[in-house]
Formats: C-alpha cells, structure tokens, sequence
C-alpha cells in the first residue's frame, strides 16, 4: 500500500503515542459502536491530502497520535462518532460526506422512521435535519456527566433544548442545570461540556454550525474542572 513521505507505516501492533500539547488521548480502540460505521478509511487519507495536512498535524487537531490516524486512513480501526465530527471539522466537511451519504436531492422533510441511531461513548444520536448542510440537528440522548466527559472549544455556534431529565451545561466556568423546556444558545469557541444531571440520562435537540475552519480545536483534554 502507498505512503507519503514520513507518514508511519501502519503496523496493528504498534502503540499509540500521546499527541504533543492539550490534546485528549486516543480514544478506545474497543469501542462496540465503531464496527456498524460505513468503512471510511477512503476518504481521510484523500480528504486529509486536500486539506494540505501532514499527518502529524492532522493528528494533532484531532486529539490522536499519528499512529492511530494512520491506522483510521488504512482501515485497521474503525473511528467513533465523535471522532468523525472532530475529523469532519478539521477538514471541513460533514459526516454525512465522510459516510459517502451524498443524497440525490435535498428533501426538507425528515421521517421519524427514516432516521436510525447511533450510539458512541454512551450518547445515542439520532439526524434530526437534513444530511450535507452547514447547520446539523440531531436529537440527543445524554448520558449522566462522568470525569471522562470531553471540554470541547471549536468555532461555531450551539443550541440545544432539553426535552426529558436535567442536563448539566458548563460554559467555560460557569455551570447550568437545565430542565425540560430549556434551552441554551452559546459560541462554540466557549469551552462546554454537556452531561444529563441525574443517571438516568437526558433528552434533548440539538443543532450546531458546522464552521469550515482548518484551525477547529476540541478538545482541552482529562486536566479541565469535572461538572459538578
């Protein structure tokens, strides 16, 4: 298989390394959810080319080592929902186009029966707007806020409105409970963490901005205050 010049070979048996600077681990390559994602390993490598970025550069955007971006481009791993919105930032794309979804024409309407979910890091997702815009709805389901829960910062804007239980928003220091029938509108270059306030989880809409920036950083990484 070709490689450019400098990029690692990817060998399944090499460990990841932690990524220089405030970026979050590698995720867990165990990850259930990731094995029912379409394989997107065609398009990062091609995607990432376009972009201009080396692959230690990319890497570090995402908040992975070189080794295990090398590994998503080759097809080795599989990557979680998360880290496809972090790689679809970076290359300022959507995760509908990395998914290769490219729909035939933009129906305004969304079935309730034709939106499947999906599940990663114990938040289900489920498309709530139409797939291959700028501005993405989803509806959410929020599991209870954990110390592993992500501080993420990248440009955009978010809204989100609480249907069923609490959920606890922090907003660089400040930290919210919202109840059903809330909502929250803020700068994504805010640092934010969202987590449901009791075990049970949370429900809620969900819509951002997809800003098409080269720079979207997001995450801080595990050293950012827990919610409490």
């Amino acid at each position: 298989m070709e490689h450019l010049p400098g990029e690692p070979s990817p060998d399944p048996a090499a460990p990841d390394l932690a990524a220089p600077g405030p970026a979050a681990p590698d995720p867990e390559s165990s990850d259930p959810t990731a094995a029912v994602l379409p394989d997107v390993a065609p398009q990062l490598r091609g995607l990432r080319r376009r972009r201009g970025l080396t692959l230690e550069a990319a890497a570090q955007r995402a908040g992975l080592s070189p080794a295990h971006l090398s590994r998503l481009e080759t097809g080795h791993r599989q990557p979680s929902l998360p880290m496809l919105l972090a790689l679809a930032r970076i290359y300022g794309t959507t995760v509908s186009a990395l998914l290769g979804e490219v729909p035939a024409e933009r129906d305004p309407i969304v079935r309730a029966g034709r939106s499947e979910p999906v599940e990663a890091d114990g938040w289900t997702y489920r498309q709530a707007g139409g797939a291959g815009r700028a501005l993405q709805a989803l509806r959410v389901h929020v599991p209870y806020a954990t110390r592993a829960d992500i501080v993420r910062v990248h440009p955009g804007e978010e809204w989100l409105h609480v249907l069923d239980g609490q959920v606890r928003l922090s907003l660089g220091d400040a930290v919210h409970v919202l109840d059903p029938g809330d909502s929250a509108h803020f700068d994504s270059l805010t640092p934010h963490r969202i987590g449901a306030a009791g075990r049970g989880g949370a429900e809620l809409l969900f819509v951002h901005t997809l800003m098409q920036s080269p720079a979207a950083e997001l995450c801080l990484g595990d050293g950012a205050p827990h919610l409490r």
